[in-house]
């Protein structure tokens, strides 16, 4: 299957899907306003995977912001992960979100209520040096 690679932007996040190499991610901060164009590849890659996901996926989102034109479409991102996941693919989220930011930690607690996915979170501890 195709490489997935996005480059960041100011407005837009790295999304890498990489199947050989077992890389699922999106990181950085998302409020592009072209959501539908920009999530495109991402959601059709994964129509794509159906039957192909043998191995267990960790999809990995890192997320500093996002506006919510955004998390409508990384809500859909995760309500296809989760089609596939009913489907047998072994798959589970890790959700990244910052010691000082609630509201990241929030949305995910959501997003984990709205999907039947397994979510670990993870807390990215503060930088000493930035104290």
């Amino acid at each position: 299957m195709e490489v997935i690679k996005i480059k960041p932007t100011n407005v837009s996040p790295e999304i890498i899907l990489d199947m050989k190499n077992n890389i699922f991610s999106i990181r950085g901060k998302s409020v592009v306003s072209e959501v539908d164009s920009f999530y495109a590849p991402v959601l059709d890659w994964l129509e794509k995977a159906e039957g192909r996901l043998h191995h267990k996926m960790e999809f990995v989102f890192d997320l500093e912001y996002f506006n919510i034109f955004s998390s409508k479409r990384i809500l859909f991102i995760l309500y296809r992960l989760s089609e596939l996941k009913k489907l047998g693919a072994d798959i589970s989220i890790v959700w990244h979100f910052s010691a000082e930011d609630d509201d990241m930690k929030e949305v995910g607690e959501d997003f984990a209520c709205m999907v039947n996915l397994p979510f670990e979170f993870v807390c990215k501890s503060l930088d000493p040096e930035l104290i």
